[in-house]
């Protein structure tokens, strides 16, 4: 471990990727536990929605930050990273290695660059109050804002993520300073961990195939009945769960169900490509190519030899 930090494994990479069965692989081959960082996963209910881990996924592998936090509360990525780092100290210090699996890269890069969250640089009326803005005057006049304030933020930031949005100016508001400033005064500060990344690169026809594999069997295995059990206006984040929303117009009686299946499979195609975009960035990641005969025990073997390769500690070896 470089300069004591302690050792974190993280599998990432897009929706359908096969990050869970790699992630549960070489938890039962190198004495680990799993750490979520998706940021839908961490909420009650929408279980198939957000495709969290059955049991049998698992095989008796520990599971972390999945479920743990009712629809209505709006969580953070500070929350997150929080309560991560506090379940990741845990898990080493009973001598076993944390191996965050997820994919939201911002929870990752959070997490994993040792990001420090400030309680005084947000502010719960300036939030209140930028999304009352959002509501009256809607995302593009916000993200205008934000263009004119910070335009390097901007243009990292899509003007649908109506939290990071509203957490950019939020930052500028209460700090009088640049989101971007904000982000690279953090980034400044050394990781605590010594990480290996390994991630999941598919062929994009193929990885597109398997999204619409996993939304056919999401609807076999019941995400209509899950989504209409789950309606509640009092949602906030969890609402923007792919899976949610784009299946409401078939219940409230406006859309067909072939055409809310078209379009929740073409948005997860274009999530997908987003969490590609955003990972391609770190070049700390490790991929594999995975080709669509690979099986789960070819990819741990693959990532077996990466920690090889970066002499890492694989604490079964």
């Amino acid at each position: 471990m470089a300069e004591n930090k302690p050792f974190v494994l993280a599998v990432v990479g897009p929706t359908a990727s096969g990050k869970t069965a790699l992630g549960v692989a070489l938890a039962q081959r190198c004495g680990g536990e799993v750490v979520s960082a998706d940021s839908m996963q961490i909420y009650e209910g929408l279980d198939i929605a957000t495709a969290k881990p059955t049991p049998e996924e698992m095989q008796g592998v520990p599971h972390h930050l999945i479920g743990i936090v009712p629809r209505t509360v709006r969580f953070s990525v500070a929350d997150y990273v929080a309560r991560a780092s506090e379940t990741i100290r845990d898990i080493v210090a009973r001598g076993r290695l944390p191996i965050v699996v997820g994919g939201t890269g911002l929870y990752v890069d959070s997490l994993l660059s040792g990001m420090q969250f400030s309680p005084e640089e947000g502010s719960p009326d300036v939030r209140a109050a930028l999304t009352r803005r959002l509501e009256q005057e809607g995302s593009a006049a916000l993200y205008e804002e934000l263009t004119r304030r910070d335009p390097e933020a901007a243009v990292k930031i899509h003007p649908n993520n109506h939290v990071r949005l509203i957490r950019a100016l939020e930052v500028i508001e209460t700090t009088g300073g640049t989101f971007t400033a904000y982000k690279a005064a953090n980034a400044a500060s050394p990781s605590p961990y010594d990480a290996c990344l390994i991630g999941l690169d598919w062929e994009r026809s193929v990885l597109y195939d398997r999204i619409g594999q996993r939304v056919d069997a999401m609807l076999e295995a019941g995400l209509l009945e899950e989504v209409a059990a789950a309606r509640d206006p009092a949602m906030q984040t969890a609402a923007a769960a792919i899976g949610y929303k784009e299946l409401l117009p078939y219940l409230d009686g406006t859309a067909s169900l072939a055409d809310c299946v078209a379009i929740l499979k073409q948005e997860t195609r274009r999530y997908a490509k987003r969490q590609l975009t955003w990972f391609r960035r770190n070049d700390q990641i490790h991929w594999l190519n995975v080709g669509r005969s690979d099986k789960v025990q070819q990819l741990s073997e693959k990532a077996g030899k990466i920690l090889e390769m970066t002499g890492k500690i694989c604490y079964n070896e």
